[in-house]
C-alpha cells in the first residue's frame, strides 16, 4: 500500500482544492420579456430557446 513519505502542507493541499469553490450560475436578462433567465437553458415561463418556441408554456 502506497504512504505518503511527509504531510501535506495547507499551502498543497489548498492549491489542490482550489478547483473546488462553487462556480455563480450565469443568469441573463431575456430578450423580450426581460425576466432573468440561465443561458443556453428553455425559458420555462416562455417555453422558448433561441426565439423559437419548444415547448408549451406554463401558466
Amino acid at each position: 500500500m502506497a504512504v505518503p513519505k511527509k504531510k501535506t502542507s495547507p499551502s498543497k493541499r489548498g492549491m489542490r482544492r482550489s478547483h473546488h469553490a462553487l462556480t455563480t450560475t450565469n443568469w441573463v436578462e431575456d430578450a423580450t420579456s426581460g425576466e432573468p433567465k440561465r443561458r443556453h437553458h428553455i425559458d420555462l415561463k416562455s417555453g422558448t430557446y433561441k426565439g423559437k418556441q419548444v415547448i408549451d408554456p406554463r401558466g
